[in-house]
């Protein structure tokens, strides 16, 4: 092992140290103790911290290595209108959805979204629960393998650490800390992956337009590839050619940004948030973050097609491979003393932070729908608060071993796992969500069909329907999403109207000033 690796090494070691300290600390002064502080942290969230790790938690791999991977192979038309989206999607989350849902769940009293929407509609059989809690399932196992598998290939294409023993070390991290702090570490841990995020973005960028020559060679080998840099064409790096990039691809590509109202690790943060006031703050904070960082991410993937075409990196001529440009640019750097290989420690601890900072969330949101939605509230099975916080912190162990199992492939490509995932969510819970918050004549029923109309309607769309290609080939989570809405709606309308219970909680939450 050389220094550089050497020094690389231990400045990740000392980040998962860090990492596990703050689940320590958290869990010795008592932030795990509960059932309400180990899923939403009592409440107490600062605006910064929510909006932080918000974006962090959302951002997961695919910033550091989905986004440029995906820059690099194909250019700026399919991630510059999924920026474009997202960007509008989390703007749009905290201004519509943040303030009204703490507002909410605070006046009923619910710690977890499945417990929102049940309690929101009155349902005492709690079906909403069991259909909400197999969603979160269903769709964060895949979500937070994408997580581990992006551990190791970090590891891999770094030190030639065998992938599959270095992504069980990284997923071992992650639990631990997850499972000994609850919600408060993973929050602030999400923070401090957030800042590690963004120091890995701007490092790399300034780097890699050195060793490409300079900005003109950057711009210069971009334009010789036909579409490029192109928003209405794209690179195929198949055969080489500019791709067409239409209206009907465009609207699908924005419809990422719907995806934000239905992702329950995200709306969480809004329930922990400690005043409805505070959100301001946050939306502007996780808005600029979101822009700049997404934005970077982008032109580092066409930074290092300049940089391979130099000759310093290796082509990466596969969607897997393209997906370690920032690990390749890092690698380089750390060849250049003592100095550079530190920050090339720091970018790789960003890589990991990006990743963590995602798993942790998706564990902590899947353990409290196994121990709180579908034990406590569906099952009926009412367990003391030691009890409870054994069964989410067993759920926590068991989600991350079936998630390493389909994480086992280290060809299986991280931007196509999260999208599939976050359609997931998107098209079931986003028109829920936004639904419940505001539709006062809104009822059970319709919740329940427009959840299941939506997760038939994202597997349906992407293994049936997707393959003929056509107008099929737009994303899934448009048209599911679409489905989801209209099935709700219209079978409100054939249902009685909600109790009279139910609408006063409703006026009152909406008039409350």
């Amino acid at each position: 092992m050389t220094l550089a690796q050497s020094i690389i090494i231990a400045t990740i070691v000392a980040y998962l140290g860090a990492m596990l300290l703050i689940g320590l600390y958290f869990s010795r002064k008592g932030s795990a103790d509960s059932s309400d502080e180990f899923y939403i942290g009592g409440r107490s969230l600062g605006p910064i911290v929510t909006a932080m790790s918000a974006e962090a938690s959302d951002m997961s791999s695919y910033l550091l290595m989905g986004l440029p991977g995906l820059a690099y192979i194909s250019g700026v038309a399919e991630c510059g209108w999924t920026i474009i989206g997202l960007a509008g999607g989390t703007y749009l989350n905290f201004l519509l959805v943040a303030k009204l849902l703490r507002r909410y769940s605070a006046e009923i009293n619910a710690i977890t979204i499945p417990e929102y929407f049940s309690k929101r509609y009155g349902d005492t059989k709690h079906t909403i629960s069991l259909i909400s809690a197999l969603i979160i399932i269903i769709f964060f196992i895949p979500y937070t393998a994408s997580g581990f598998k992006a551990v190791g290939t970090l590891f891999n294409s770094l030190f030639g650490v065998e992938y599959h023993a270095a992504m069980i070390a990284g997923a071992i991290v992650i639990v631990t800390y997850t499972a000994l702090g609850g919600f408060m570490a993973v929050s602030t841990t999400d923070l401090i992956q957030s800042i590690f995020m963004t120091i890995a973005l701007v490092i790399i960028v300034f780097f890699g337009i050195e060793k490409a020559g300079g900005m003109n060679n950057v711009v210069t080998n971009a334009q010789e590839l036909p579409g490029y840099l192109n928003l209405f064409q794209g690179y195929n790096w198949a055969d080489k050619s500019a791709g067409t990039y239409g209206f009907l691809t465009i609207v699908s590509t924005l419809a990422w940004g719907l995806g934000y109202f239905g992702m329950p690790h995200i709306l969480l943060r809004f329930m922990a948030i400690r005043h409805e006031d505070d959100v301001k703050t946050s939306r502007r904070i996780a808005a600029v973050w979101c822009v700049l960082s997404m934005a970077i991410a982008m032109f580092i993937g066409i930074i290092g097609y300049s940089v391979s075409k130099a000759g310093v990196i290796p082509m990466l001529e596969t969607s897997s491979d393209s997906e370690t440009v920032i690990i390749q640019l890092a690698n380089v750097m750390s060849e250049h003393g003592f100095f550079f290989a530190l920050i090339a420690g720091v970018i790789m601890a960003g890589i990991l932070a990006a990743t963590m900072s995602t798993a942790d969330s998706q564990l902590l949101a899947a353990s409290s729908s196994v121990s709180q939605d579908l034990v406590q509230d569906f099952g009926g099975k009412k367990l003391d608060n030691e009890t409870n916080m054994k069964y989410a912190r067993l759920t926590v162990f068991g989600i991350a071993l079936v998630a390493l199992i389909l994480a086992w492939n280290p060809n299986s490509s991280v931007f196509r796992v999260v999208s599939f995932a976050w359609a997931g969510f998107g098209a079931t819970f986003g028109p829920a969500m936004l639904i419940s918050l505001f539709w006062r004549r809104s009822t059970r029923q319709g919740c329940i069909a427009g959840l299941v109309a939506g997760g038939i309607m994202i597997f349906v769309w992407k293994f049936g329907l997707a393959p003929m290609g056509g107008v099929f080939g737009i994303y899934e989570l448009l048209p599911a999403f679409i489905v989801n809405l209209i099935v709700n709606v219209c079978v409100s309308l054939a249902t009685p109207e909600p109790g009279a219970g139910i609408l006063a909680v409703y006026d009152k939450v909406h008039t409350k000033k």
